[in-house]
């Protein structure tokens, strides 16, 4: 408790709240102990005001580097952090914001817009804040099954309230690519629809179904054309949220192959075991994937981006002359090194053109490439021996972040594996045994929201929240700030305004 004397010599007393979320309970309105994700330090003041009130009020906004560094003395946080910190007050009669940057002041409008959402008046307080990790991601499926730029908006609105900070885009899968590319038309006329819009109708026997050319009545589908990828991008520019895209290679291609099927190895089709790979021995392949990736480059401004990497099965390699070549012509021992030699050889074009990849863990196998950024999907063992080589790594492990997983056994359509807002909420990367001294390693944690079994919007939604609220949570607020009764306290309350918002919400929490 921190004591501050008035010009009277009054004693005016604040009540500093760091982790006990029980003081002040018995105070009418919103306070800082009620938002998510938890703000890092705050303080209770005399004084409530109405919350439609709060809109009316004059603003003092002060950008200046120098004065939130001050508040900030001895707390050792690194630029970026800086960058988003705040320093936030609601008085009687004004709210004032401090911030380095403007996005530490759009993060203090945040706290400020749900405060007021949760309740019909907020006390007077102040609030000192910044977040723990720099990425605080959710991505998002459109490829099994597409909900379009309004759903996508709809969701960067949420993302900005609970201040996450990247959008993973996943555009492109077996069952559709969505994705406007000028070079490669029939990508979306013919790969971007199906006959089926169930996604197992569609999958057939774990190979892949059929796919209809643009305009067949009752094709179902879509994609996003680069106004509508303009659009996306702008909207989430103004709630400083970087989207990153995933362009698959050179497994997840299924659909690639059925627009340009000269991208398969050179095998007769019947004795292809696996149907999702790109030919990695042929030049053609590389030819197509920088033809793509420099209009993806153009169109998105981020440092990254994500070229999957996962799940390629690579027995077609094994029997293919041209990969076989490819092998010979480079030393390569295994096709392990034959993906390896992909994935660099791709990094090495990124980097050409000023960008940076992210892969799933496996483009670990048969050698990472030197700036790649692992997403550590498979547990946390793909991001721990990445770190031990040097390098980043996002957490987003199906143990506790696959969100098309069941919230509830007896919940509607969902993925077999039990994944309770509880546990989602229980996952700290830095629980991993993770040295300090490699702790920047750690880019931050993200949310996956996988499609197969989820279709419509309202499905997509209940999938993502409450449990979004809880990687938020972890993404910014400090470990020791962990106590999932107050959680679910919060998240409760925040699910019920989210509601009234016209989100789906799953369940009640407890």
């Amino acid at each position: 408790m921190r004591q501050f004397h008035g010009i009277l010599g009054i004693l005016v007393v604040f009540t500093v709240v760091c982790c006990g979320p029980k003081q002040n309970e018995g105070a009418g309105g919103a306070q800082p102990k009620d938002i998510i994700p938890a703000p890092v330090e705050y303080a209770v003041q005399p004084g409530i005001i109405r919350s439609d009130e709060l809109a009316r009020m004059p603003e003092k906004v002060r950008i200046s580097e120098g004065a939130v560094r001050r508040r900030l003395k001895g707390r050792g946080l690194v630029d970026w952090q800086i960058k988003s910190a705040y320093w936030l007050e609601v008085g009687k009669k004004r709210v004032t914001i401090e911030a380095a940057d403007p996005e530490g002041v759009f993060y203090a409008r945040q706290s400020l817009k749900m405060l007021a959402s949760l309740d019909s008046s907020v006390v007077c307080c102040t609030i000192l804040d910044w977040p723990r990790f720099r990425h605080r991601g959710i991505m998002l499926d459109e490829s099994r099954n597409f909900q379009g730029k309004d759903f996508v908006m709809k969701q960067l609105d949420m993302m900005a309230l609970l201040k996450m900070n990247r959008f993973h885009f996943h555009l492109v899968d077996n069952p559709g690519w969505r994705l406007q590319i000028d070079a490669y038309p029939r990508l979306t006329q013919l790969t971007a629809w199906r006959p089926e819009p169930d996604f197992w109708d569609w999958e057939k026997d774990e190979v892949g179904g059929d796919f209809l050319e643009e305009g067949t009545p009752g094709a179902y589908g879509g994609y996003y054309t680069k106004q509508d990828i303009a659009e996306i991008l702008a909207f989430a520019a103004e709630r400083h949220i970087e989207v990153i895209p995933e362009i698959e290679m050179p497994g997840h291609n299924y659909e690639t192959r059925a627009a340009y099927p000269d991208l398969a190895c050179s095998l007769p089709e019947a004795d292809r075991p696996d149907q999702w790979e790109l030919c990695p021995g042929k030049e053609s392949t590389y030819e197509f994937l920088e033809k793509v990736l420099l209009e993806v480059f153009d169109l998105f401004p981020c440092e990254y981006v994500h070229i999957g990497g996962d799940e390629a099965g690579k027995r077609n390699w094994e029997r293919c002359p041209d990969c076989q070549a490819r092998m010979k012509a480079e030393g390569l021992e295994s096709v392990e090194e034959l993906q390896s030699y992909m994935i660099r050889r791709m990094e090495r074009f990124a980097h050409e053109h000023g960008k940076r990849i992210i892969g799933w863990d496996e483009i670990l196998e048969g050698g990472l490439a030197p700036d790649a950024t692992v997403m550590s999907w498979r547990g946390t063992e793909g991001g721990l021996r990445a770190i031990a080589e040097g390098h980043d790594v996002i957490f987003t492990p199906t143990t506790h972040y696959y969100l098309d997983y069941h919230q509830a056994p007896d919940q509607y359509r969902a993925a077999g594996r039990y994944q309770p807002l509880e546990n989602v909420y229980a996952f700290d990367p830095m629980e991993e045994g993770i040295a300090e001294a490699d702790a920047h390693h750690v880019l931050g944690v993200q949310g996956n929201l996988w499609t197969e079994w989820v279709h419509e919007a309202w499905h997509a939604e209940m999938m993502l929240y409450p449990r979004a609220f809880a990687i938020a949570e972890t993404g910014w607020s400090p470990a020791s700030r962990k106590d999932y009764p107050d959680f679910e306290r919060r998240a409760s309350a925040w699910a019920a305004v989210a509601r009234k918002m016209g989100y789906t919400v799953y369940g009640q929490p407890n």
